[in-house]
């Protein structure tokens, strides 16, 4: 096996959202440009999506990773209309897509066309995350996209399961396509149900940070695959544990937490990075099975399906946001008050990526031994609307979102509320420390004592010093100076300690054993000053 197109794909992928962070243009755009442009480069190979690596072994990790960063309780706030997008806006979209695909297309079948609609349907839980996280859109709307593209992928593949079945004449039926669908749903979260009580277990039970984190990595493939043994959703099964998971993530000791937090975005970063390459990359690949297509037609039905996707979204959003509160009391009671700017976001962020592709490349090449449907022009049409909507929504998305001028978080509010919960979470923590100092067992000389209290000290008011006024002549608040300081302390005697190993007075052993302290407590200042 030649592992060094995958050796490139990774370096290069990774070297390209490096360099990404430093400029204007998101990264997962200017991936898919550079992937478009390196695709033509002499000697670079053919990179094909394989379905059988991408959503088994590419989509678990992704989606773990993104569900557990994901607020649990701010979902199920969110519950109706995340529910409207991921399961009612798909489906939706694979009717309409499929009909105006098989409208456009003369000598397409509607079963095919239907293929082609569950395909290009969903948003994707990367393209949205990933461009969310850089435009800074507001809490809510980021929560139910972020909901949304967890949730989706679970209804495309079995609306594209039914759809497939018809299209190579296995008799499915729509209505027993919505049975499947509900069986899948129901089966991948009592999976994640199954499952999330016991890995959560482990995790608090095993006492070696990096036995934890190798299980963390290991959970969302295995209940991606234990879902998919029981013919259920694989899907809701990683997103269900992800989320649980994720919410009771503090039960699990500090160490682990730093190991893993620090784990998952090395894996969230060259998963993402490599995956927007890919997708670039199959320009070659797709352009090949389209040479039939003499002119300018295979570019019509380009355009007018990337049009189709984009309205449609817009169709059926603005009357999921607005429809529930008219006809129903208790929904506005319950739930905050829409916006059409929201709504606006809402319908413009429904970026496509390489799930749809995936399911696309699996799409069989023959049908009882006939060539099945126009497949080449599917996998073409699937390409140019997953780049379409990355390239034309994602670059237009932070300039719209400045044009409807959405209010901006409000720091001082969140510094309060920060300052607040400190104070409450420092109150209790002195009340035990005297509680524990009265007991004899627990006897410490004074200096020790200080020491203890000085600390929750600090704690307490750093956050209120952030509200304080600034150094009139660094314009550093005194948190940000405290903070610079000790770094610089730290720095000197990381400095001391290298330079005593190497003059041979302490060995390489104990200078780990000491730098490592000192990250830690460097480790606590930045969270601290963060």
């Amino acid at each position: 096996m030649d592992v060094m197109p995958l050796l490139l794909l990774v370096a290069g992928s990774a070297a390209v959202a490096a360099a990404a962070r430093r400029g204007p243009v998101p990264a997962p755009l200017l991936l898919v440009a550079v992937g478009l442009a390196v695709s033509y480069v002499p000697g670079v190979p053919d990179y094909t999506l394989d379905p059988e690596v991408v959503l088994p072994l590419l989509l678990p990790p992704l989606l773990y990773t993104s569900a557990s960063d994901s607020s649990y309780l701010g979902l199920r706030a969110q519950v109706r209309p995340v529910a409207l997008l991921s399961v009612g806006y798909v489906l939706f979209a694979t009717f309409v897509v499929g009909w105006v695909a098989y409208r456009l297309v003369p000598g397409l079948p509607l079963t095919a066309a239907l293929v082609l609609g569950a395909v290009v349907a969903p948003p994707d839980a990367v393209a949205a995350t990933a461009v969310a996280r850089r435009v800074g859109l507001p809490s809510r709307i980021t929560t139910i996209l972020q909901g949304e593209s967890l949730m989706n992928d679970a209804t495309a593949i079995t609306a594209y399961k039914v759809a497939l079945a018809a299209a190579v004449g296995e008799g499915a039926t729509w209505a027993g396509g919505i049975l499947e669908f509900v069986i899948a749903a129901v089966g991948g979260v009592g999976v994640g149900l199954v499952l999330m009580a016991p890995l959560h277990w482990l995790r608090t039970h095993l006492r070696e940070p990096l036995i934890q984190n190798t299980l963390s990595l290991l959970i969302p493939f295995a209940a991606y695959a234990i879902a998919e043994q029981v013919h259920a959703s694989g899907v809701l099964a990683v997103v269900v544990v992800a989320l649980y998971l994720g919410h009771r993530a503090w039960e699990v000791d500090f160490a682990t937490r730093l190991q893993e937090d620090a784990v998952w975005k090395m894996v969230a970063f060259v998963l993402e990075s490599a995956v927007f390459a890919l997708i670039g990359l199959q320009l070659p690949v797709v352009l090949k099975g389209i040479v039939e297509y003499a002119g300018g037609r295979a570019a019509w039905y380009a355009v007018a399906l990337f049009a189709a996707v984009v309205v449609t979204r817009f169709v059926w959003v603005y009357p999921a946001t607005f429809l529930p509160r008219l006809l129903s009391a208790r929904v506005r009671r319950r739930e905050q008050n829409p916006t059409w700017r929201g709504a606006m976001v809402t319908s413009w962020a429904g970026m496509r990526g390489v799930v749809s592709l995936a399911i696309a490349f699996s799409i069989p090449a023959t049908v009882h031994g006939a060539p099945f449907p126009e497949r080449n022009l599917i996998l073409f049409l699937t390409f140019t609307t997953v780049i379409g909507t990355l390239v034309v929504q994602g670059l237009s998305l932070p300039p719209m979102i400045r044009l409807l001028r959405f209010p901006g978080r409000d720091r001082q509010a969140e510094t309060l509320a920060e300052a607040n919960a400190q104070a409450q979470a420092s109150l209790a923590a002195e009340t035990r420390l005297d509680e524990l100092l009265t007991d004899e067992r627990n006897a410490l000389p004074p200096p020790l004592a200080d020491r203890l209290r000085r600390a929750l000290e600090r704690r307490r008011n750093a956050v209120w010093e952030r509200l304080g006024q600034a150094n009139p002549v660094t314009g550093e608040s005194v948190d940000d100076t405290y903070s610079r300081l000790s770094r610089e302390m730290i720095g000197a005697e990381r400095a001391v300690f290298v330079r005593l190993r190497d003059g041979r007075f302490i060995d390489d052993e104990m200078l780990r054993a000491l730098l490592r302290r000192l990250d830690l407590e460097e480790a606590a200042i930045y969270r601290e000053a963060g």
